[in-house]
């Protein structure tokens, strides 16, 4: 699992690189350092907003099919759950257009 990881950190920051690099007048683009920052943060929200939801609802698909008696409260939970996590997705894109200005 180790290795995967390392592997994984490796391969995004070799992606990452073009991102830093400098345009024709040698400097590095001023405000682009930022708004690159911003759309990689914004990538990384979503995919673990995508995590969590999927995480969520597998679980609480399990809790309903072992107690059918709690089917209200695990949903409402569930619903609570996944805006909380959508939220934090939705933040990330409002910081993204505010650094995109």
């Amino acid at each position: 699992m180790k290795n995967k990881l390392v592997f994984l950190a490796m391969t995004l920051m070799i992606l990452a690189s073009p991102i830093f690099a400098q345009d024709a007048n040698g400097t590095n683009g001023g405000g682009k350092t930022h708004l690159a920052a911003a759309y990689l943060a914004m990538g990384i929200a979503s995919g673990l907003c995508g995590i969590g939801q999927g995480r969520a609802t597998a679980s609480a698909a399990e809790a309903m099919a072992r107690n059918p008696g709690a089917i209200a409260a695990i949903r409402t939970a569930l619903i609570l759950g996944l805006v909380l996590i959508e939220s934090l997705a939705l933040y990330t894109l409002i910081i993204t257009f505010i650094v995109g200005k």
